[in-house]
């Protein structure tokens, strides 16, 4: 027998019974606890590697959230046997850095599209085609954030486009690269173009939905701003993931009700 022929999905170890539709996709396992307790009767389902899994419900429809550990390579790898376990809907919720002026440490933002700067979506999508969100998800994150949101510094809410990146560190040290030029010419370059923040997991979960035709979207906590910090200009710092986590659990509610009515009008 070969190694994936096992009931159970290869990495997250699961099967088609224990997940639901709808996954809420975090990359930190100790994040997964928190999501799940905003679901109705969670129970973990599986934890393996970067992996950790819990099954719950909302609106009486069965709802997962499985961490993609951090990067492209691993998040593709959740969403691929997520899928094979019948996962049809993708939230990733997580962490970013703010780019934009405008972005503040603790705003949230709903990623409509991501620049492919990791190396996974290479392997899903032609380089010239774009990391783009479904609509109907980035309209239901969209709504849910501005609900949520208040016109105060660090509450406010952005729609927009995000940087995907492998490298940390070429993020937050760039000078000590031996690429340092090459890497400050392109952030420059995305900053002028209205990149409003830098994250990990989106290019890539978005390249994978596409290929394999379910949904996706996204919706980041910005901690900081690394301009406005280097800029000496005035920023709200936090840590604090739960405005985005009620996002994309209200988000996920709409979308069951969305879904309820295209099946039963």
């Amino acid at each position: 027998m070969g190694i994936m022929n096992d009931e159970l999905q290869f990495h997250i170890k699961t099967n088609s019974e224990q997940i639901g539709g709808y996954v809420i996709l975090p990359g930190d396992p100790g994040r997964v606890p928190k999501i799940a307790a905003k679901l109705d009767n969670a129970v973990q389902v599986a934890c393996n590697r970067e992996y950790n899994v819990y099954t719950g419900y909302l609106d009486g429809v069965k709802v997962s959230v499985c961490s993609t550990g951090i990067g492209g390579p691993s998040a593709a790898i959740a969403v691929e046997e997520l899928i094979k376990c019948g996962a049809h809907t993708f939230i990733r919720v997580g962490t970013s850095g703010g780019m934009d002026m405008k972005v503040m440490g603790g705003d949230i933002v709903v990623a409509q599209a991501a620049i492919r700067g990791d190396g996974t979506s290479r392997e899903y999508l032609t380089p010239d085609y774009p990391a783009v969100a479904d609509f109907t998800v980035t309209k239901a994150l969209a709504e849910e954030a501005e609900a949520l949101s208040e016109n105060e510094a660090g509450k406010r809410f952005h729609v927009g486009v995000v940087q995907s990146k492998d490298s940390f560190y070429g993020e937050v040290e760039p000078q000590s690269s031996p690429l340092a030029d090459y890497l400050l010419k392109r952030w420059d370059s995305y900053i002028k173009s209205g990149c409003l923040v830098s994250e990990m997991e989106a290019a890539t979960i978005y390249a994978v939905a596409l290929t394999r035709r379910v949904r996706a979207g996204g919706v980041m906590l910005a901690i900081w701003n690394v301009e406005r910090h280097n800029a000496g200009l005035p920023d709200t710092v936090t840590k604090d993931t739960e405005r985005a986590i009620m996002c994309a659990i209200g988000a996920v509610k709409r979308l069951i009700r969305a879904d309820k009515k295209l099946i039963n009008p």
